[in-house]
């Protein structure tokens, strides 16, 4: 695994390129928060059917979720990388040729309209059309792959290279480096016994903020996050599952989660009154809608690795302790909706509250 630099050991020229990406990163939080949380809940409203909000105890760590597929609810599979993929790994992460972004592989998805015209610029970051065309793309089968163009080297210039990308790395091969990079084993998975080599398959995920029961697209995420760290630039995997009804960013800050939030409307009073900001501007920067007795908010869990996830400061061999938590909530925010750049998340502590029940997030 490597170790990111911080800006500040970088060139100017990789700072400047750190930066970039940071800025379109924030972008495509916001794009992916607007399709996958809000888009997902109008889907639930056209369909007149009541959205299902997330429990509070599904946002704790090493949560199990199960439930059933909700077929309204928007799901997909997004990697984001500061550099580019070295092509001697696509036998991992399968980007070829042909699932190139290119007007005639679009063209093979007869399921997919362009809300555009397809060019050859439209798969470009700084294109207009940009976001429209992540969104068009989204519902495709397996992972979309925006990486720095590699054709490119005088600048940095970021784009849309493939798409119906395929993780193929095994799960074995992922738990094998994570334990080897926190000194669970010295080499091999099954060098104590199968149990040992189990235990940390569980942790693997759990070090990602998933369960190990979840299905394939979150498996694929969690593997896809181990495997970039093999990269000399850091990366952000995106996931939307319509089992869970979450947005999970895995980056090299951790693990973040955005759920849509019900807020009863005394709630809302007291957040109005807390922020200090008149009431419509609330209910327009915070609630994406507004019934007689509650609102609906975007709601931001941030966590944070414990000493038992990070690597131990002597380098020394350990041993694995199943019971101890791995990830811990950092922060609780409501954040502002899409199109609201100037406006400050708001710190809004509840999964560990029961006062307005635990039944789910509200």
């Amino acid at each position: 695994m490597v170790t990111w630099p911080y800006r500040f050991q970088l060139s100017l020229q990789d700072r400047l390129r750190r930066s970039v990406y940071e800025v379109l990163r924030d972008q495509m939080d916001m794009y992916l928060i607007q399709y996958g949380l809000i888009d997902s809940y109008w889907n639930f409203c056209e369909a007149e059917e009541p959205y299902p909000f997330v429990p509070k105890r599904e946002l704790k760590p090493r949560a199990r979720v199960v439930e059933k597929e909700y077929i309204h609810h928007n799901h997909f599979l997004v990697m984001f990388c500061e550099g580019t993929i070295p092509g001697w790994y696509k036998k991992y992460i399968r980007f070829f040729d042909s699932n190139k972004v290119t007007k005639e592989g679009i063209a093979e998805m007869a399921h997919i309209q362009l809300h555009k015209k397809y060019t050859k610029n439209l798969r470009y970051f700084e294109n207009p059309g940009f976001e429209n065309l992540v969104l068009d793309l989204l519902p495709v089968d397996y992972a979309l792959l925006i990486q720095k163009d590699p054709a490119i080297r005088t600048r940095t210039r970021y784009a849309m290279t493939h798409f119906r990308v395929k993780i193929d790395w095994p799960i074995d091969n992922a738990t094998e480096e994570m334990a080897q990079q926190l000194r669970y084993i010295t080499k091999d998975l099954y060098e104590i016994d199968e149990k040992h080599a189990e235990s940390l398959n569980n942790k693997l995920f759990e070090n990602y903020g998933f369960h190990y029961a979840v299905g394939g697209r979150r498996t694929a995420a969690v593997v896809a996050a181990q495997f970039l760290k093999k990269m000399e630039f850091i990366s952000t995997v995106y996931v939307a599952s319509s089992e869970s009804r979450t947005l999970t960013r895995l980056s090299e800050r951790g693990v973040t989660r955005y759920v849509l939030i019900k807020l009863p409307t005394e709630e809302i009073s007291r957040l109005v009154s807390d922020s200090r900001m008149n009431f419509d501007n609330f209910v327009k920067r915070f609630l994406i809608d507004l019934q007689d007795d509650f609102g609906v908010g975007v709601f931001e869990v941030v966590y944070r690795n414990t000493a038992h996830s990070k690597p131990p400061e002597d380098g020394k061999l350990r041993e694995l302790r199943p019971d101890f938590q791995w990830l811990t909530v950092s922060d609780q925010l409501l954040v502002p909706l899409p199109g609201h750049n100037d406006i400050y998340p708001i710190p809004y502590s509840t999964i560990y509250t029961t006062d307005f029940g635990d039944t789910e997030l509200a």
